[in-house]
C-alpha cells in the first residue's frame, strides 16, 4: 500500500452532504451540532466568557473570525451591571474564533468610538471601518466620522476627511466599491435621510451626490434599511421608520454611471410571493446573490431567510429559519460562504435581547470546507500544535493561519 501524504490523510475526514439549516456556532468544532427544537444559547469553550446580550450591533467576518463591535442593552444585570462604565452601551470589540469555537473580548489601543447603536462596519483588508451610530439616549450623541481598527495590530484610528461629510447620523447603511465608501439614508433620531454621500478611501474626501432625479424619483427617506451592489449600481433593501416598513416587491437602485435613481421590480417566490416588508433584518452577499434574514414589520418579529438575485431580480425563500426570530441583530458571511448571525431583540413585550451565535451555509461548501470542518470536530486540540507540527501534518500554511 502507498503510505498517504499529510494532505491525503486530511481529505479521508470528508464529509458527505450538508443541508440548508441553521446550527449553533459551537464549542471548539467549527460546526457543531444542529439545533434542538427550544433554541439555546450559544455554547463556548471552557474558560471563554461569551459578549453579553445585545442588539444594534455590526460584525464582520473573515476567514478566521466573526467580529463584533458595540451594541445596546437596557437589563443591567445583562450588560455587566456595575463593571460596564458605558451602560447600557457595550464600547467593545469581540472576536469568533471559527477554529476554536471561542470568543475573545479584544484589547485595542488607541480612541474607541462611543457611538455604539447601529453604526454601520465593513471589512476592508484587515481594516474595520465604522461610520456614524448613536449614544445614548438616542439621537443625541450621533457620530459621523470613520473610524478604523486594523483587527492584525489591534489598534484603532480616526481618518482624517474632508468635503461634505454626512450629517451625524445612525441606522445608515455602508458599502465599500471600486475604492469608494457610499453611506445611504440613517436619521439623527428627529429626521429620516434619503441623503447618498461618497468618501474616496484614496483621498479622503467626501461628496454629498446629487442625483439627477426629480424630488419624487428619490426612495423614501429610511433608516435600517441593507444595502447590496454589483459594481455598477447599489441597490436599497427594505429599512423604514419608526412607523413604517417598507415593502421589497420593488426596489430603488443608484445607477453609479448615470447618477440617477432607478426603480426594479423583482419577481416574486413562485407560490409564496415576495419577502414581508421590514426593517431592522441582516444582509449578506455572495457575488450576485444577497440573504436578507430576519427583521421586523411593525407587528410582528421575523425569522425567514430570503435570496435575491441581482441579475433575474428573482426572490426565493430559503427553507430554513432562524431558530430565534430577532431584529437589530448583525450577520456576516465568510469568503467561503458560510453566514453567521449574532445577537438581537427577539421578544418586544418583554423588551428581551438574545446572546445567541448561530451559523448556517449559504453555498455548498467546497471540499477543503467540508475537510477542515471535520478535521476540527476529529481534533479539536489541533490550535495547540506548533506550526511546524501542523506542517508536518500536511495543512497549508493558510490552514494554519486559521488555527491562531
Amino acid at each position: 500500500a502507498v503510505p498517504h501524504s499529510g494532505a491525503d490523510r486530511l481529505l479521508l475526514f470528508c464529509l458527505g452532504s450538508i443541508g440548508l439549516a441553521f446550527v449553533v456556532a459551537g464549542a471548539g468544532d467549527g460546526s457543531s451540532q444542529q439545533l434542538p427544537s427550544s433554541p439555546p444559547h450559544h455554547s463556548v469553550s471552557a474558560g471563554h466568557r461569551a459578549p453579553p446580550a445585545r442588539s444594534g450591533h455590526r460584525c464582520v467576518a473573515d476567514n478566521t473570525n466573526l467580529y463584533v463591535f458595540g451594541g445596546y442593552n437596557p437589563d443591567y444585570d445583562e450588560s455587566g451591571g456595575s463593571e460596564n462604565e458605558d451602560y447600557p452601551l457595550f464600547r467593545e470589540l469581540w472576536r469568533y474564533h471559527f477554529a476554536t469555537g471561542t470568543w475573545q473580548q479584544i484589547r485595542t489601543e488607541g480612541y474607541m468610538p462611543t457611538e455604539l447603536a447601529s453604526m454601520s462596519a465593513v471589512l476592508h483588508g484587515n481594516n474595520l471601518l465604522v461610520f456614524g451610530g448613536t449614544g445614548i439616549p438616542f439621537g443625541e450623541n450621533n457620530g459621523n466620522d470613520v473610524h478604523v481598527c486594523n483587527v492584525k495590530y489591534k489598534r484603532w484610528s480616526l481618518l482624517n476627511c474632508r468635503g461634505k461629510k454626512p450629517n451625524r447620523i445612525y441606522g445608515q447603511a455602508m458599502a465599500i466599491i471600486n475604492g469608494f465608501l457610499y453611506v445611504f439614508g440613517g436619521t439623527t433620531g428627529y429626521i429620516y435621510s434619503t441623503d447618498l454621500h461618497r468618501l474616496d478611501l484614496t483621498t479622503r474626501e467626501w461628496i454629498h451626490l446629487k442625483p439627477n432625479n426629480p424630488p419624487d424619483d428619490l426612495p423614501e427617506e429610511r433608516y435600517r434599511h441593507e444595502i447590496a451592489h454589483d459594481g455598477q449600481r447599489i441597490y436599497i433593501l427594505g429599512g423604514g421608520t419608526s412607523w413604517t416598513s417598507y415593502p421589497l416587491d420593488k426596489i430603488h437602485a443608484y445607477n453609479l454611471e448615470t447618477n440617477s435613481w432607478e426603480e426594479i421590480t423583482t419577481k416574486p417566490h413562485e407560490r409564496i410571493g415576495y419577502p414581508a416588508p421590514r426593517r431592522c433584518h441582516s444582509c449578506v452577499q455572495i457575488k450576485n446573490d444577497v440573504f436578507i434574514c430576519g427583521g421586523y414589520n411593525g407587528e410582528l418579529i421575523l425569522a425567514d431567510l430570503w435570496k435575491i438575485n441581482l441579475q433575474t431580480f428573482q426572490w426565493t425563500r430559503l427553507p430554513a429559519v432562524m431558530p430565534e426570530p430577532a431584529y437589530f441583530h448583525c450577520a456576516a458571511v465568510t469568503p467561503a460562504g458560510c453566514m453567521y448571525i449574532h445577537g438581537g431583540v427577539v421578544n418586544i413585550h418583554e423588551n428581551k435581547r438574545t446572546g445567541s451565535l448561530f451559523k448556517i451555509w449559504l453555498v455548498v461548501p467546497s471540499l477543503l470546507e467540508l475537510c477542515w470542518e471535520r478535521l476540527l470536530k476529529a481534533f479539536p486540540h489541533l490550535a495547540r500544535l506548533s506550526a511546524m507540527q501542523l506542517l508536518n501534518l500536511g495543512l497549508t500554511q493558510e490552514l494554519i493561519e486559521r488555527l491562531k
